[in-house]
């Protein structure tokens, strides 16, 4: 009979007792669904076969700037930018037609439109289902900016560690090479008369090694791979001294003005590679204001927070000593900016700049852990501003440049150099200034010659990276010989592999190549003399 379960009574008893009914389509259901799906990260949109939008979640509408009402019954072709607005309905109607589709089943990276006009890259998944004999689209959109941002990291870090390599692997031969050259042409002008017509050109040979040692310091500054002296700085006081060069760099057609803050804490970096960055964008803001300007150089203190400087590999929130360089020049447009701190990259004419000055900047502001950013527009000139970490200790007191000693002496050295050229020029250039010199082309043989000297070494000069025995572990052995014996390293490599090699610390003295003879005998002398 209708309406009686025609069930045997043993079967039912059997089966236990009934299941709890299932809960239908009703007010429940519908507000767990849509709890469902506004707590869900991805946005979700659904569109009919027409492209009319009929839901979207809390997570889209956040993701747009939307509201419901704003997008409910409209064709989500709103959300895209061109050309994929013009093309949306297209794409659907081609699928209805051939049943083929780029996107329904697989995804594809596409790019949304917020309300303010703004674009921003996305993941589109579309799925498709039908409903009362109608056909609908569900769209899962994710906001990849953030991925993107990282996967442009990472490149832009692969790229830099690739030209790195590149860059350390050929200035070690390079800077050995230039120590030659610099070394020669400046002991062959300190031999020549005033009146020698040959001086001329040994000054073109010296200075087109000391342009070659400046662009071998430039590519490794860039590439984050130049040895750096960091102390604690008074960035005040850079700026005081760099500011009388800079009036002449400049010219006098451009208004260099110092807003300093005297209440900033010091920071930790190299002085001259803070120099070096105050002096390129100088440069590059004299260039864009070549009707004349103002250049004006600030500094203060701010504190940043996980929001700005997540966007920033390996730098961490907290208190910035700030260093602005701001001019009232040109501007620079959206593309040009985009690939302001590319190597190589110049908006100047032939023979006008090697597009090295900005990525040097960055390079230098990365390796003391700080950070770039730039303000600028096409005809509203250009902000620079560098965050660089404060420190809580005081800076370092400069010892006065008048009291320098006399670079000239008379001591033993002990020179260890595996260049044959290189190891030739220092010694000349040593005993020229007065010191018996005993040069040995590897650690071993500068063990062999010490095991039949009995006369004392009183400072060993030495190469870092030797085949046989290296400089630090030379220095070790001779040492428990000579225990008053002063060490003073020399390289050509980069900071990797010396720190490889364990001689990059505070309390060894060390000399980068290419070198001068007046820097080396400075440097021997000021050793010798315990500073």
């Amino acid at each position: 009979m209708p309406g009686v379960d025609a069930t045997p009574s043993d079967e039912r008893s059997a089966k236990g007792p009934p299941d709890k009914p299932v809960p239908g389509p009703g007010p429940r259901s519908d507000t767990l669904l849509h709890s469902v799906l506004d707590n869900t990260l991805d946005g979700v949109i659904t569109v009919d076969e027409h492209g009319t939008v009929s839901m979207l979640n809390r997570a889209a509408r956040t993701m747009f700037g939307r509201s419901e009402s704003e997008i409910v019954g409209l064709n989500v072709s709103i959300l895209m930018p061109e050309p994929y607005r013009s093309e949306h309905d297209s794409y659907i109607a081609d699928y209805l037609r051939t049943g083929e589709s780029k996107v329904i089943g697989v995804g594809r990276e596409v790019q949304g439109q917020r309300r303010d006009g703004s674009t921003f890259p996305i993941n589109l998944a579309v799925t498709e289902f039908q409903l009362h004999n109608r056909r609908y689209f569900v769209a899962i959109v994710r906001d990849i900016s953030e991925q993107k941002t990282l996967e442009a990291q990472l490149h832009q870090s692969q790229k830099m560690e690739a030209f790195g390599q590149l860059a350390g692997g050929v200035a070690h031969d390079f800077n050995n090479l230039l120590t030659v050259i610099s070394g020669y042409s400046e002991l062959l002008l300190a031999m020549l008369p005033a009146d020698d017509e040959k001086r001329g050109m040994v000054t073109d040979i010296r200075d087109a090694g000391n342009r070659a040692a400046s662009l071998t310091r430039q590519l490794l500054a860039f590439s984050r791979r130049q040895i750096i002296q960091p102390r604690v700085l008074d960035l005040n006081a850079v700026v005081a001294d760099v500011e009388r060069m800079l009036r002449r760099v400049i010219g006098e057609d451009v208004q260099l003005v110092t807003v300093l803050n005297p209440a900033i804490s010091a920071v930790r970096a190299d002085p001259v590679q803070v120099e070096q960055v105050i002096l390129n964008l100088a440069v590059n803001s004299r260039d864009a204001m070549p009707d004349g300007g103002m250049l004006t150089i600030e500094t203060g203190e701010v504190e940043l927070g996980e929001s700005y400087t997540n966007a920033y590999a390996d730098v961490r929130p907290g208190r910035f000593v700030m260093l602005a360089i701001r001019d009232t020049g040109s501007g620079i447009t959206p593309e040009v900016k985009a690939r302001l701190f590319e190597p190589f990259f110049t908006t100047k004419g032939v023979g006008r700049g090697t597009g090295l000055g900005l990525a040097v900047v960055q390079g230098i502001v990365s390796q003391s852990d700080g950070i770039i950013d730039v303000e600028t527009g096409a005809g509203a000139g250009t902000t620079f501003r560098i965050y660089l970490p404060a420190v809580e200790e005081q800076p370092a007191t400069l010892p006065d440049a008048g009291l320098e000693p006399s670079p000239s002496g008379s001591e033993a050295v002990l020179l260890v150099e595996d260049d044959d050229s290189v190891r030739d020029v220092t010694a000349v250039a040593l005993r020229g200034f007065g010191y018996t010199v005993v040069a040995a082309r590897s650690g071993r043989a500068a063990l062999e010659i010490m095991t039949r000297r009995s006369e004392r070494i009183d400072l060993l000069v030495s190469d870092v990276v030797m085949p046989d025995i290296n400089g630090r572990e030379l220095s070790e052995l001779l040492l428990a010989r000579y225990p008053e014996m002063r060490v003073l390293f020399l390289s050509g490599y980069t900071d990797d592999a010396v720190v490889r090699h364990g001689v990059l610390r505070a309390e060894v003295a060390f000399l980068q190549k290419p070198f001068t003879p007046i820097v080396l005998a400075t440097k021997v002398r000021s050793l010798l003399d315990g500073n």
